[in-house]
């Protein structure tokens, strides 16, 4: 229902199994639940470790993952400048959801120097239903929190994410 539609019912009141909800109900209690799917609380390393990379060039890449104990996002590992692509999807499990930063150095066909940060949602194949649930409806909320990502991937196998992938989606 669009906006102008839930403005013009706002007036009515909804009946639904003998219980009356207001429009404006419904909406409060559907963006609660929504926020509560997807609020997964976001560690300040995170933030921190990004502005590293994208401001300061510090690392290759970062992983993060979800601690479903505490119901937050922390930094998993962080690779050094002199790492490569390699190395990176290396630092991914094979069988766990997990998201990613990788700052992608290349040269442009006129000889310049360019850097695309990328944010990847690595949900392989293989791993559990409720991970993959988890890492969707977290990701977007996450996602925001990293301002200066250029480029999304999502992957679910290494071949949705090779090299030539990245630089395709560089350019």
């Amino acid at each position: 229902m669009n906006e102008e539609e839930e403005m013009q019912r706002a007036h009515h009141v909804r009946t639904d199994s003998s219980i009356n909800y207001h429009p404006s109900q419904l909406k409060k209690e559907r963006g609660s639940l929504a926020n509560s799917a997807s609020g997964m609380a976001v560690d300040d390393e995170c933030k921190l470790r990004f502005m590293e990379l994208k401001a300061k060039r510090s690392h290759r890449f970062i992983v993060f993952k979800i601690e479903e104990k505490i119901q937050q996002v922390v930094v998993e590992t962080v690779g050094e400048p002199q790492q490569s692509y390699d190395d990176f999807t290396a630092s991914l499990p094979a069988n766990e959801c997990r998201y990613a930063v990788y700052d992608f150095d290349f040269t442009t066909d006129e000889n310049v120097q360019k850097s695309k940060i990328f944010f990847v949602a690595w949900s392989p194949d293989t791993s559990k239903i409720r991970s993959k649930m988890l890492y969707a409806s977290s990701r977007d909320r996450f996602r925001r929190e990293l301002d200066g990502v250029q480029v999304e991937l999502q992957a679910t196998d290494p071949s949705e994410m090779s090299l030539d992938i990245v630089k395709e989606r560089a350019f």
